[in-house]
């Protein structure tokens, strides 16, 4: 008999909608939409397919449960009555990896984990009826939230964030996390047969997230997952036949023309290693190249891209050129759409043109924009 759990899965601010897109396409129910996070429904299976197949999120938590706590008495009572016993096995390690409050009457992130795991100690005391726990067994990680003093608490089933797929062992400066470059990937119209080039490619992530895309190969394929040890929870049969679902989802896509270029030839050695290690390759053509030199035969193509903030004062001074540079190499690609992330306010002044479309993000605690220079249609094949 299945069991019915709430999840939680946050995401950067103003990228909602796509993961719960992605939560839909799963084929799950969606409770509530809030800013940077989404909660949904599903059974326990839900726990190893949100982990392996949503490239929008950051971990998958369980919600086990949310209340009003103005005072630490009231945060104690609320955490006793959580029924720990569903989660935990009697030898389970279990405390508060992190607390986070916002606009609350409880502030002491410190006083708050603490307090928190006297009351799961309490509940399992009544429920195995011992004082004293080994806590020799699995790790269960909770995380607490609280905002306008409700609290919401969730059973962390990721571990390691998300965004580490276990591809890009080696990084380039200021790196977009993979989460990131796969919503925004997501939010254009972009498919895998139409060619793409990421002109300031860094360490791989947008070639390397739009091949994973186009070949369907889950983000989560590859790697491991706290929850793959509670055993209480989900079944190992369970957890391999969601590896399976995932790896008989793969398709081959010869057409795919994927092309990353940057500056630096070390960067682009670092980006051809990570493809190999994601396992797509095959689909993207790295190569050192100045944005200047952009250029492409094919028509109706995507430029997506993460380019120079410039956040350092020195930086800055090259921004006006370096965006003109690109307006230019983008009015030379016929018919192609251009899609950007940047944190500079100036950048529609200097590529030439008006974005048709401008959705605020933010990347960490960065304000960034995403201008959509969009690109005719390709006309309709027969």
């Amino acid at each position: 008999m299945s069991e019915r759990f709430e999840y939680i899965v946050p995401c950067h601010f103003g990228l909602e909608s796509v993961l719960k897109r992605e939560i839909q396409n799963l084929g799950y129910e969606i409770v509530e939409v809030e800013d940077g996070r989404v909660t949904f429904a599903g059974d326990e299976v839900a726990i190893a397919r949100a982990n392996i197949f949503l490239r929008t999120t950051e971990r998958v938590m369980i919600k086990c449960g949310a209340f009003k706590a103005e005072t630490f008495e009231e945060l104690y009572e609320g955490i006793k009555n959580i029924p720990w016993e569903r989660y935990f096995p009697r030898n389970a390690r279990f405390w508060v990896t992190k607390a986070t409050t916002n606009r609350s009457k409880l502030f002491a992130t410190t006083s708050i984990q603490s307090i928190a795991k006297k009351a799961m100690v309490e509940r399992m005391s009544q429920t195995y009826h011992v004082n004293r726990f080994a806590e020799d067994g699995e790790d269960y990680p909770v995380r607490i939230f609280i905002k306008k003093d409700i609290v919401t608490v969730g059973l962390d089933t990721s571990g390691v964030s998300l965004h580490k797929r276990g591809y890009r062992t080696l990084v380039g400066k200021a790196p977009i996390s993979e989460t990131l470059a796969s919503a925004l990937l997501m939010l254009t119209p972009w498919h895998a047969d139409r060619p793409l080039i990421d002109p300031f490619c860094g360490s791989g992530t947008f070639p390397i997230e739009a091949a994973m895309i186009g070949a369907n190969i889950a983000p989560g394929m590859n790697r491991e997952f706290q929850a793959q040890k509670w055993l209480k929870l989900l079944s190992e049969k369970q957890w391999a036949n969601a590896f399976d679902e995932a790896r008989s989802l793969v398709k081959d896509v010869p057409e795919m023309h994927i092309n990353g270029y940057d500056l630096d030839p070390e960067i682009v050695k670092c980006a051809a290693q990570n493809a190999r290690a994601a396992g797509v390759d095959k689909y993207i053509h790295f190569q050192a190249k100045d944005v200047k030199d952009l250029s492409s035969p094919k028509s109706y193509g995507f430029v997506v891209t993460n380019p120079p903030y410039g956040e350092r004062l020195e930086e800055k001074e090259a921004l006006p050129a370096l965006y003109t540079t690109i307006g230019k190499s983008f009015a030379n690609l016929d018919k192609w759409s251009m899609y950007l992330i940047t944190s500079y306010e100036d950048t529609e002044q200097y590529i030439g043109r008006k974005a048709d479309k401008n959705r605020k993000i933010y990347n960490g605690m960065i304000k960034a924009y995403f201008y959509q220079f969009m690109g005719p249609r390709p006309p309709k094949k027969n």
